[in-house]
């Protein structure tokens, strides 16, 4: 079993928001598991902390380009934010963006390809960027999207300059409609995908781990309502069709008009486009993601050196 450090009880803390008690008991519950004890906190009904739970501290910019039927997304990081709003640095994440829709979207088919304005590969520009602008930066994560038949629509949240941001979603639809109508329409999708970060395209293609996970907690909290095993059953495939409706992207309340489901607004369009529409994937980029910058104490660094 893992220590029960007060480490572990205070970053437990930050991720599920209950008491340092609580996380303590769920901690020594769990032998110490991070995940294990925010479900444990989520079945009792003291946190809704999931596994996605966590700050993003990540700098730098997501860079979004498109042509033609198809689309590409990057993350490119940096230490600071300073250096995120630097020229430089957002020319070179427009640049690996653009480098990156010649390629099968990958980081290493990306890191790999020459990038025009150098010569050099993308990793090795990188690399030279690093020694000229004095902060270590990384090209992190990246996806592409395209259709034989339709568009790939794009949209970056608060952007930063043309087609950069700190988040941004890429949606394929594959149509034979008017454009223009599936441009609009996959716009106004990503703008929904950007608010609400679907975890599927549709309830069947949930992972399965994810959802066996809300199926267990779901599972404990109803027992905690101590009825017969036969209604808990009841409940939790009442909660787990409710739970598909909220991260299943068609499922969901479209944002722009919440009267409909995503499935039901894209059916509006098809009258206007004049062609069915499917949406045929995905992908949302939010800055730093998953990613944990290292909390330093500044006074007690301070007082160390001053200890020599």
């Amino acid at each position: 079993m893992a220590e029960i450090t007060a480490a572990l009880v205070k970053e437990l803390r930050e991720k599920s928001g209950a008491g340092m008690m609580d996380c303590k008991k769920a901690l020594t519950e769990t032998a110490g598991d991070m995940e294990a004890a925010i479900d444990w906190l989520r079945a009792k009904g003291i946190s809704k902390a999931d596994k996605k739970s966590g700050r993003t501290a990540a700098e730098g910019l997501i860079g979004i380009a498109s042509a033609g039927h198809k689309a590409v997304i990057v993350e490119v990081n940096s230490e600071t934010d300073f250096v995120a709003r630097n020229d430089a640095f957002q020319d070179i994440v427009r640049g690996v963006a653009s480098v990156a829709l010649n390629t099968d979207g990958t980081v290493e088919a990306i890191g790999a390809s020459i990038y025009p304005a150098t010569g050099k590969s993308v990793t090795d520009t990188i690399k030279d960027a690093i020694g000229t602008i004095g902060e270590n930066m990384t090209l992190r994560r990246s996806a592409l999207l395209q259709v034989e038949h339709g568009v790939v629509a794009t949209y970056v949240h608060n952007a930063a300059g043309d087609g950069i941001g700190k988040l941004g979603v890429l949606v394929a639809l594959k149509s034979v409609g008017d454009k223009a109508v599936l441009t609009s329409i996959g716009r106004q999708v990503a703008m929904h995908i950007a608010a609400t970060n679907p975890l599927a395209i549709r309830s069947e293609e949930v992972d399965a781990t994810v959802a066996e996970r809300e199926r267990n907690v779901f599972i404990e909290q109803a027992r905690e309502s101590g009825k017969p095993e036969a209604i808990i059953e009841k409940m939790v495939e009442g909660r787990m069709r409710k739970f598909f409706e909220e991260v299943a992207l068609l499922s969901q309340a479209f944002v722009i008009n919440p009267d409909l489901t995503v499935a039901a607004a894209l059916k509006e369009a098809e009258k206007e486009a004049g062609a069915a529409i499917e949406i045929t994937g995905m992908a949302r980029l939010l800055l730093g993601e998953g990613v944990e910058k290292e909390e330093t104490d500044f006074a007690a660094e301070v007082a160390a050196v001053a200890k020599g």
